[in-house]
């Protein structure tokens, strides 16, 4: 899959579309102290400051960046942690530029990403019930299956409740490259051979609400891993302890482990890639996983 997958948009496709081509809140802190104490400004810079604020009948934030003080990055980042809206500005990020969501929140890109996070909350977890995870499943290779699972995870993580992003793709993973987190030593992989490594499930540190299950090892039989009780034991055990999971899969160009996978999670949305993709492929996917009781909810077109 191409890495350099940055200007990548997507479009969404109906459903029914035939493929024919608490914690209390902490105290709230203006932008002012937030800028002020990000860019550790000085006593006499924060009066510099106050003084064309008040001069010029503009906001802090304004007044600092016409002074040269602070950045246009630095208000909207202090203004995102006013309003609890979690991601990482440049100089202060330390995530990889594939996760626009939360390295570019501000984009075109990002928000497209979150409208379909919206459509996936009132078509998939609005309803009383068990919630079922998210397979995301793609025909080919390159198809931008990794980067869609990895954007999502992040836009809902910056919702309340807990997110998890699994990496079940145990053929050619990538999701510990895109979060820059260890994978050897343990993961989907050694908890389903019975080798299981202590906290295998991590953290990430910009995105407090987002968890990451690596696939640990590369094993040399993922299909027969993946079709163990034990992964379906596992999926009705993160059920309960996530309040979203999203799930990346392997490619079916590969084999069957994408539809195993979303019979185990309880639904799936397939990612095409436009001028790439084709009919055939995709038909095919689709009549794979309808064999089982997974619930397609949807498609989404890669423009790119």
């Amino acid at each position: 899959m191409n890495t350099n997958f940055k200007a990548s948009r997507f479009s969404s496709v109906d459903d029914n579309t035939e493929f024919r081509e608490t914690q209390p809140a902490p105290p709230e802190r203006s932008i002012g102290d937030i800028i002020s104490e990000a860019n550790n400004l000085s006593t006499d810079q924060i009066e510099q400051i106050l003084v064309y604020q008040k001069d010029n009948g503009v906001r802090f934030g304004e007044a600092a960046v016409a002074l040269g003080l602070a950045n246009t990055d630095d208000v909207m980042w202090a203004l995102a942690q006013q309003f609890h809206y979690p991601y990482a500005s440049e100089g202060k990020n330390k995530l990889n530029p594939e996760l626009v969501v939360g390295a570019s929140p501000f984009t075109d890109q990002a928000e497209a990403f979150r409208s379909i996070r919206s459509h996936l909350i009132m078509k998939v977890y609005s309803s009383e019930g068990p919630r079922p995870a998210l397979a995301i499943l793609s025909p080919d290779s390159g198809d931008g299956k990794t980067y869609f699972a990895a954007n999502l995870a992040v836009a809902f993580s910056q919702l309340p409740g807990r997110t998890l992003l699994i990496d079940a793709d145990m053929r050619s993973p990538r999701i510990h490259e895109l979060f820059d987190i260890p994978s050897r030593s343990g993961g989907l992989s050694s908890i389903l051979s019975g080798r299981t490594a202590s906290k295998v499930i991590q953290s990430v540190k910009e995105l407090p609400n987002l968890f990451i299950l690596p696939v640990g090892p590369t094993p040399p039989n993922p299909l027969e891993l993946l079709e163990r009780p034990a992964f379906d034991m596992l999926m009705r055990e993160l059920k309960t302890k996530f309040d979203r999971i999203i799930i990346d899969t392997p490619a079916a160009s590969h084999g069957t482990d994408g539809a195993v996978i979303a019979a185990r999670a309880g639904a799936g949305i397939i990612i095409s890639r436009q001028d790439k993709s084709r009919i055939a492929s995709l038909n095919h996917l689709v009549k794979t996983v309808q064999m089982s009781s997974a619930k397609l909810v949807g498609a989404i077109v890669n423009e790119f």
